[in-house]
């Protein structure tokens, strides 16, 4: 059961990138992220707002800086995605699989393997495969790159903070301060506007309910049921369902040079993810 609600949570996942690229064609980005996440602090308020007073000022910090981290990300990656295709989107994002263990290297010096330098290779060569294709632009691609190494980076950070802060409160001020910069930046933007039309609020709906909310509490629940490393490789599948619902609903056709370099990203992420599995069991035990 734990494992079927996670594999309903990445092809939600994969799904939205096609809703949130064709609702921001239509609602301005930084409105769209600021209403999206309105949307899961409010939902995610009903059942954690009497948990925050537990988290205390150190508590409040570190949910400040996974926020941050996690508006960066969706900030970037939302803004390659209206300049690059659904499917390139998607698997450049799965690419925090490889980054996981680097930064993990980098800051807390944890021990890499053979296997994560095998898949950084095989992602620079899909990455590369990738740029070569016309759909889409190399600018978008990157957007998505520096979105993924943030993402890559709150994960590591959300594995020092899990054990000390409960999970829920943690995740709610985490969600609060990235509506809450995303609001700011829409307001000095003069962006913010009620959205209309079913694209936009059927997006914002999924997004925010089901993409981010519900998503996090079922990551929650399923966590107590299941491994780590088997947890992170079921979200790798967000990469394939990103691919398939941007064949089949967005018509991404990248080419057999395109598809090629998605392709030599997806092997570079499954031959990193052990690695990347335990580099985050380790981060958890630490103190």
């Amino acid at each position: 059961m734990a494992l079927l609600a996670l594999i309903a949570v990445t092809v939600v996942w994969g799904v939205t990138f096609v809703q949130v690229k064709d609702a921001v064609e239509i609602y301005p980005l930084f409105a769209f992220l600021a209403v999206r996440y309105a949307i899961a602090t409010g939902v995610l308020g009903l059942v954690g707002a009497r948990r925050v007073r537990t988290l205390g000022r150190s508590g409040f910090v570190a949910g400040g800086v996974l926020g941050v981290l996690r508006g960066v990300g969706i900030g970037l990656q939302t803004a390659g995605l209206e300049r690059t295709t659904v499917s390139s989107t998607g698997f450049i994002t799965g690419l925090y699989v490889v980054f996981t263990p680097l930064f993990g290297l980098m800051l807390f010096r944890t021990r890499v393997g053979a296997e994560v330098w095998l898949g950084v290779v095989l992602s620079v060569v899909g990455l590369g495969m990738l740029s070569g294709v016309q759909v889409g632009s190399t600018t978008g691609d990157l957007l998505v790159l520096a979105s993924t190494s943030a993402q890559a980076l709150q994960i590591v950070m959300v594995e020092r903070y899990a054990n000390r802060y409960d999970a829920i409160a943690l995740t709610l001020v985490e969600m609060a301060t990235c509506f809450l910069g995303f609001l700011v930046i829409a307001i000095a933007l003069g962006d913010l506007s009620v959205a209309r039309g079913w694209t936009a609020k059927g997006a914002l709906i999924v997004t925010g309910v089901f993409a981010s909310a519900f998503a996090f509490l079922i990551q929650v629940w399923a966590q107590r049921r299941i491994s780590a490393a088997r947890i992170a490789l079921v979200f790798a599948l967000e990469t394939v369902w990103a691919g398939f619902f941007g064949f089949v609903l967005d018509g991404d056709r990248l080419g057999w040079l395109g598809w090629g370099g998605c392709a030599a990203i997806l092997a570079g992420i499954v031959v990193a993810e052990p690695a990347a599995a335990g580099v985050l069991r380790r981060l958890a035990r630490r103190p």
